[in-house]
């Protein structure tokens, strides 16, 4: 998670979370946003549920910005061997 919502949150670098049912991308964030709801409308838009513009989401090396909130994730990942990686993009030139 990037520096300043960590902050924002009062976490560190990782934070473990309890995902029941599914893990996708969406019942991770709302498992996220119902533990630090300090987060709500950081890390997606509060009404449409869309990713902000300028944060990234990996899972084992692959980017799933991109895709669907609601397609599974990486085994590895929902078994907590891999993390979920929320990062701030980098702009510039």
């Amino acid at each position: 998670m990037p520096a300043n919502l960590r902050t924002l949150a009062g976490v560190g670098r990782e934070v473990e979370l309890r995902v029941d049912g599914n893990v996708t991308q969406r019942s991770v964030l709302d498992a996220l946003e119902a533990e630090y709801p300090m987060l709500r409308g950081t890390v997606r838009d509060s009404v449409t549920k869309k990713r902000r513009p300028l944060l990234r989401f990996y899972a084992c090396e692959e980017d799933h910005s991109e895709d669907s909130l609601d397609d599974p994730l990486p085994a590895e990942v929902a078994s907590g061997r891999e993390p979920y990686l929320i990062v701030g993009a980098i702009a510039g030139g």
